[in-house]
């Protein structure tokens, strides 16, 4: 490998690092954060539905979400804001976000509880769909929780 590969293999990492702390910090906006929860409320509305249109526009617009809003004030204390930072602290510690430890069996249990809801959305089970999306929302909220009080402790740990 030459310089000049190295030095464009370092320029590529060095972009997309900035690419990563850019998405990071302006899905840390309340606005995006909550902004996605809202959204993510069509998915089973689109599959019930079975509006194919919508879905997609559901998608894209998850998909592009952090772009549309600015970085939040770094002093915003926001519960969206705080669990976002402590999602990617979280991840960049190499934590892992599904498995069988406290609190990642709250995101595996939220796995099966969305697919569940999705399909009872996609077989006109209104209600169960509902329920199983509702608990499925609270397992990643609480999720959330755990890592942010991690998150908020992890200085008082040094």
């Amino acid at each position: 490998m030459s310089t000049r590969d190295g030095d464009d293999a370092s320029a590529r990492s060095t972009r997309l690092e900035r690419f990563k702390g850019a998405f990071w910090e302006r899905h840390a906006n309340p606005k995006s954060g909550w902004s996605r929860v809202l959204l993510g409320l069509f998915v089973p509305v689109a599959l019930y539905r079975r509006d194919w249109r919508l879905l997609g526009a559901v998608a894209a617009g998850l998909a592009v979400n952090p772009i549309f809003f600015a970085r939040p004030n770094p002093d915003t204390e926001s519960w969206m804001t705080r669990g976002v930072r402590a999602e990617r602290w979280w991840i960049d510690g190499e934590n892992g976000t599904v498995g069988l430890d406290w609190p990642n069996v709250l995101n595996a249990a939220n796995v099966p509880l969305y697919g569940y809801a999705l399909y009872a959305a996609y077989k006109r089970r209104p209600i169960r769909a509902a329920v199983t999306y509702a608990l499925s929302m609270a397992c990643k909220f609480a999720w959330i929780e755990a890592i942010a009080r991690r998150y908020d402790r992890r200085d008082d740990a040094v």
